[in-house]
């Protein structure tokens, strides 16, 4: 059944403004657009929907930066996150809905009061949280699509540049949303009724928001940005606990 049209209004509003983000940032599409789609359809078809937009997305801008790939810091998270996202999508599969978006919200809120307590030095995070941090990325990966936030603080630990950082971010989550896309359609997720035509009318959005956040990239302090999103993630946090939790 194909959404409502006011909710597929409402959802191309979030989409374009959450991906001008990403174009901007390299991130923060996903963990801004799924506490705000939760609120409009499923869980379960908001994130396969989010999954294939990210898809469109990540390939669109890597092909723009490819060269200032990291490939030695994506190599060492890679195994532990690909056996976090086969723990996250058992866990979407076989839990119910209501406490995975509580979990959702904490996390979110966890997450913005670790940015908002003070900025990190790039260089400074040991290798070996590439563990830990990959298989905890992946997990939330697969349950929410947000593991890309958890990849953002493991590159920038380890990444000084920002072109660098912004470019191995997006390989990141561009590896992260195809091996989703893979174990979704393993496991049906990607066959859910009306997820095709959604994500088609939402993908002219994905490109408006694209293409204002590239333009603007490098004309904004990022540290605005980041700021806003980390603000706007406590709101969203906030909203689904409010709504879920209580």
């Amino acid at each position: 059944m194909p959404l409502p049209l006011e909710v597929l209004l409402l959802a191309a509003l979030i989409v374009a403004a959450t991906y001008c983000v990403f174009g901007m940032t390299g991130f923060g599409s996903t963990v801004l657009a799924l506490p705000l789609l939760a609120h409009l359809v499923p869980l379960k078809f908001a994130v396969a929907l989010l999954l294939l937009l990210d898809l469109a997305a990540s390939l669109a801008l890597i092909s723009r930066a490819r060269g200032a790939v990291r490939k030695d810091e994506l190599l060492r998270i890679m195994a532990p996150l690909f056996a976090g996202m086969a723990l996250g999508v058992t866990l979407l599969i076989e839990l119910p809905e209501r406490p995975l978006l509580v979990t959702l919200g904490v996390f979110l809120l966890a997450y913005a009061a670790y940015c908002l307590a003070g900025r990190r030095t790039a260089g400074t995070l040991a290798a070996a949280w590439a563990a830990p941090i990959g298989v905890a990325g992946g997990a939330f990966s697969a349950l929410f699509g947000t593991g890309g936030v958890l990849l953002v603080v493991y590159f920038a630990g380890r990444i000084a540049d920002k072109s660098e950082l912004r470019a191995t971010t997006a390989a990141g989550i561009l590896v992260s949303s195809g091996t989703r896309a893979v174990l979704f359609g393993a496991t049906g997720l990607l066959a859910q009724e009306g997820l095709p035509l959604a994500a088609l009318a939402l993908l002219p959005s994905v490109f408006i928001g694209l293409l204002v956040g590239q333009h603007v990239h490098a004309r904004v302090d990022p540290r605005h940005v980041l700021r806003a999103v980390y603000l706007l993630l406590v709101v969203s946090g906030l909203s689904l606990l409010a709504r879920y939790a209580l």
